[in-house]
């Protein structure tokens, strides 16, 4: 089923490309536009490059795999998926292949990002290891937000409502992280806020892992969350397919 998923991706790779616009025009739009934040006393970081590339491989992850659902929601309108509902595949991998095949598209991006942020000028103490554990948390925060998506075309099987859920969630979920303003620097209500936010801690867990001196704790609690949470939202969007069986 992820095979499938991926034939289509390759056929269409302009896809990945316009996933790809909004992250660079983040990386250096933004990187240009507040590159003296840096200056402010408490940021805590040389460079605002170095700061932002984290935070756009993050939102990357958010924003491509927020639409998931549309997905589903053709699958459903073509007739595709009552068609594969008669035949003994897993109903894991029927609601999961989309998931799988955004996670291996967002890995991809995540590296392009770093490279585009490498070859600008930015900074990585963290090493190899540092990035790879980047790449492995926006995976995990994409599984969230894909299998999320998937879930929620199940049960809505509306676009109106898909497109509206994500739009209102989009922005608050980036700005109450520390995205592109360091924790320190935000109003204390924002920073209680962005404690229980899973895109803060792929970003408090892919910084630390990132810096010369990582601070294992963080990397394995925030980590833990977001691998606990994506496993809770794969077994979410697995179980809306009953709901929709018993519909059809």
């Amino acid at each position: 089923m992820t095979q499938r998923q991926l034939v289509a991706i390759v056929r269409q790779p302009v896809v990945v490309v316009i996933t790809l616009v909004q992250p660079v025009i983040w990386l250096f739009l933004f990187g240009s536009l507040f590159r003296k934040v840096v200056e402010l006393p408490g940021f805590g970081a040389g460079s605002y490059l170095d700061y932002l590339v984290p935070g756009v491989v993050v939102m990357s992850a958010v924003s491509s795999n927020m639409w998931a659902g549309m997905g589903v929601l053709e699958e459903i309108e073509r007739g595709t998926l009552n068609r594969f509902l008669i035949t003994p595949v897993s109903r894991a991998a029927l609601m999961n292949a989309s998931v799988v095949q955004q996670g291996l598209s967002t890995a991809l991006q995540s590296v392009v990002i770093i490279l585009l942020g490498k070859a600008g000028g930015a900074h990585y103490p963290g090493g190899p290891g540092g990035l790879v554990l980047l790449v492995v948390g926006s995976v995990l925060l994409g599984t969230v937000f894909g299998a999320f998506s998937t879930a929620l075309g199940m049960l809505v099987r509306q676009r109106e409502s898909i497109i509206g859920i994500n739009t209102f969630l989009l922005l608050p979920l980036t700005f109450l992280s520390s995205a592109f303003m360091a924790r320190d620097l935000m109003p204390s209500w924002m920073r209680h806020v962005a404690d229980f936010n899973p895109v803060n801690w792929a970003l408090v867990a892919g910084r630390s892992a990132m810096s010369a001196d990582p601070d294992g704790s963080l990397v394995l609690t925030r980590g833990g969350a977001l691998l606990a949470l994506a496993l809770a939202a794969v077994w979410l969007s697995t179980r809306t397919l009953g709901s929709y069986q018993k519909a059809v």
